[in-house]
C-alpha cells in the first residue's frame, strides 16, 4: 500500500453583481361569464386581499376590462396565475390571467 496524498485546489468565483428578480404584473381580464363573486373569492384566497379591497379591484376589472391584481417576481406571478386559472376552470369559468413585465 502506498501512502500518497492528493492535493485538490478549488477555485471559487463570488458573484457580487446579483440583480433583483424581474417583476411582473399579474392582470385579470374581464369576461361576460366569470361571476364577480368568483373573482372576489379568488382575490381573497390567492392574494390575501380583504373582501372590501377585492370588491374594489373586481369593480375596476369590470369597468375597465382588466386590472393589475399583483406585482410579483416572474416565478411567483406565473404560479399564482396557474393557480387562479386552474381554480377558474374547475368552477366552470373562462377567467383569463396574463403576465406583463412591470415597467417601474
Amino acid at each position: 500500500m502506498s501512502n500518497s496524498a492528493v492535493d485538490t485546489k478549488t477555485n471559487v468565483k463570488i458573484l457580487e453583481d446579483l440583480a433583483e428578480p424581474s417583476m411582473f404584473r399579474l392582470i385579470y381580464l374581464n369576461d361576460n361569464q366569470t361571476t364577480m363573486d368568483f373573482v372576489i373569492e379568488s382575490l381573497v384566497e390567492f392574494f390575501d386581499y380583504s373582501p372590501l379591497t377585492a370588491e374594489k379591484i373586481t369593480a375596476n376589472i369590470h369597468e375597465d376590462g382588466s386590472a393589475v391584481v399583483a406585482v410579483l417576481p416572474y416565478e411567483m406571478a406565473e404560479q399564482k396565475g396557474i393557480e387562479v386559472t386552474v381554480s377558474a376552470r374547475a368552477n366552470g369559468f373562462p377567467l383569463q390571467v396574463k403576465l406583463e413585465p412591470d415597467q417601474n
